[in-house]
């Protein structure tokens, strides 16, 4: 058993306790309060117990980043690693990006060391389709023991990556016009090869030979995961007009450029992966990175979250990147939120995951300083599924 207490607790919940405990048992945490009185049986009767004073320190649920690549992409050594792009067929709904990734890559413990304890690791973006989104824990030695929930999403891509990867071959799609046809088709196959499927369980005609990609597809059709769309600027109302179409449930991933369609945005019920914020204005499609853009959209209730991209950006400069969403004016809180239990709803593992509640898998931060806020907050423990995997002295 492991006790928390005197630390401040944002628990993500629409609760801050000004000074409370959290009692973990095995992975899970048990009792969040401030009632010393409950605690004191507890600490007395437990032969196997660590008890870890938060005085003075900040408790947070772990950090989560719902958009990343780490583990399958790597551009730190001397040659690059990208495992989760199979640019050869422009749909490869099918590709399961959790096949993709390393456990042992450093990435990882970047990750766990700065406070990220879950991803959601997604497929590249060099192809239209690109395929299926997986949500992990930061800690461990086996990927498929690591994991949360695979699938959780359906990645797929606009604008400049599949537009680049494929016109560069003189192959389709070379123009922004090709890309939603290609989406519409495919979805269009595989609303029939579902009512056929469907029509052959009831006798009534023959069952369509198998097709892996259509078979990937059809979770989103079904809203039973939502689409993951990398695209930003004008590519946004392309976005929203194919998931109109298919009546679909999706997120807009980067989204830089959001200022121009908050209207469209709002309406459309989407939710937002901005970021990273952190990028340096270029060129192309990161020549607009509008900060100002999160603070609106969460105004407005767009579930909205903060990515960093990672390897695009370094996995450990999330906090930095919310930093900057709170220096161009955002409540600490609600920056927290984004890193936190926003990104865990957009996976579906808020149920587990994002927030400090009792019968929710142990993933807690402490913190000397308030991170976003203190540029020298310095995170003291990071405990994943009731372990303190990394320590630091206070």
């Amino acid at each position: 058993m492991l006790v928390i207490r005197n630390s401040k607790i944002y628990t993500m919940a629409d609760r801050i306790i000004e000074k409370g405990y959290v009692v973990v048992k095995g992975k899970k945490i048990i009792k969040v309060g401030d009632d010393e009185a409950y605690l004191e049986p507890i600490i007395s009767e437990s032969r196997d117990i660590e008890i870890i004073d938060g005085d003075g320190l900040v408790l947070l649920p772990g950090f989560v980043d719902c958009h990343s690549h780490i583990g399958g992409m790597n551009f730190s050594e001397s040659t690059s690693i990208d495992d989760l792009n199979e640019m050869t067929n422009s749909v490869t709904a099918n590709m399961e990006a959790i096949y993709g990734v390393d456990p042992k890559s450093p990435d990882f413990k970047y990750s766990y060391e700065n406070g990220i304890t879950t991803l959601g690791i997604t497929p590249g973006s060099g192809n239209v389709i690109c395929g299926l989104v997986f949500a992990t824990k930061t800690y461990g030695d086996n990927i498929f023991d690591m994991t949360i929930k695979n699938p959780v999403a359906l990645k797929v891509a606009l604008g400049g990556n599949p537009k680049r990867t494929y016109g560069d071959r003189n192959q389709t799609p070379s123009s922004r016009m090709a890309i939603p046809n290609i989406i519409i088709d495919s979805f269009n196959k595989a609303i029939k090869y579902l009512e056929e499927k469907e029509a052959a369980e009831l006798g009534k005609g023959e069952m369509p030979k198998y097709n892996r990609d259509l078979e990937a597809i059809i979770p989103a059709i079904k809203k039973e995961i939502p689409l993951k769309i990398h695209c930003t600027q004008f590519d946004m109302m392309t976005a929203i007009e194919v998931a109109k179409k298919f009546n679909l449930e999706f997120s807009i991933d980067h989204a830089w450029g959001a200022r121009d369609y908050i209207e469209e945005l709002v309406e459309s019920k989407c939710s937002i992966v901005f970021g990273p914020l952190g990028s340096i204005k270029s060129f192309g499609e990161a020549r607009l990175i509008d900060i100002e853009s999160v603070i609106e959209l969460d105004n407005r209730g767009v579930l909205t979250a903060i990515t960093t991209d990672a390897p695009i950006l370094s996995i450990d400069s999330l906090v930095h990147h919310a930093g900057e969403a709170v220096r161009s004016g955002l409540d600490v809180e609600r920056t927290l939120r984004m890193i936190t239990i926003n990104p865990a709803k957009i996976l579906g593992i808020d149920d587990v995951v994002g927030s400090i509640e009792e019968g929710k898998d142990a993933d807690l931060l402490l913190f000397k300083g308030m991170p976003t806020y203190n540029t020298n907050a310095k995170l003291i423990n990071t405990i994943i599924d009731g372990k303190i995997v990394y320590s630091s002295n206070p």
